[in-house]
């Protein structure tokens, strides 16, 4: 993954920052504040004044970060997650609370949970295939955040990512890259 600072934000970004920031400051359960977060990011979701074309680019090898926003309490951050045909996620598992919304093009997410496996050895479950297109919001809050993304369309996807957790500090949102046998 490659990652690119914010350089600057839209009025249409800053205004929805200012929207996620009244949510979280009230200081709900992590799966409340993931679905009010949801809920506040699907109307900007299409809107072509949401992003910079700068953070339209992707990158030949891998997805690209470019972050939009982080809250300087390290309470949440923005990125705009390009995919490019084909790239996709490693298994892993998130840091804190997670929305998703697809911005653009197409998004396929396979979720597993962990499973007793044969001796004792853990195995990773498919539980659901799920995608998600343009407009669509998912989020979740640990644990049972288990899952690999990857855009399953021919053209670039564009995904609007808000995690409850300081990206920018962090580098990635990931806590857990996951390489058990997976059915």
């Amino acid at each position: 993954m490659t990652t690119t600072l914010p350089a600057r934000t839209t009025a249409r970004m800053a205004a929805l920052v200012r929207e996620i920031r009244t949510v979280v400051d009230r200081g709900l359960a992590p799966d409340l504040t993931a679905y009010l977060v949801g809920e506040l990011l699907a109307p900007h979701l299409g809107a072509h004044d949401l992003l910079t074309p700068a953070q339209h680019e992707g990158d030949p090898d891998h997805y690209r970060q470019h972050i939009l926003h982080a809250e300087p309490d390290g309470g949440f951050s923005v990125v705009a997650l390009v995919w490019l045909p084909g790239q996709e996620t490693c298994i892993h598992d998130h840091v804190a609370w997670c929305v998703a919304g697809v911005h653009q093009g197409e998004e396929s997410e396979r979720r597993y949970r962990l499973a007793p496996g044969p001796e004792g050895v853990a195995r990773l479950m498919p539980t659901e295939d799920v995608v998600n297109g343009p407009g669509e919001v998912c989020g979740f809050a640990p644990p049972g955040d288990i899952h690999r993304v990857r855009n399953s369309c021919r053209t670039k996807a564009i995904s609007i990512h808000v995690y409850g957790a300081d990206v920018s500090r962090l580098g990635t949102s990931i806590r857990r890259v996951y390489t058990l046998p997976a059915e």
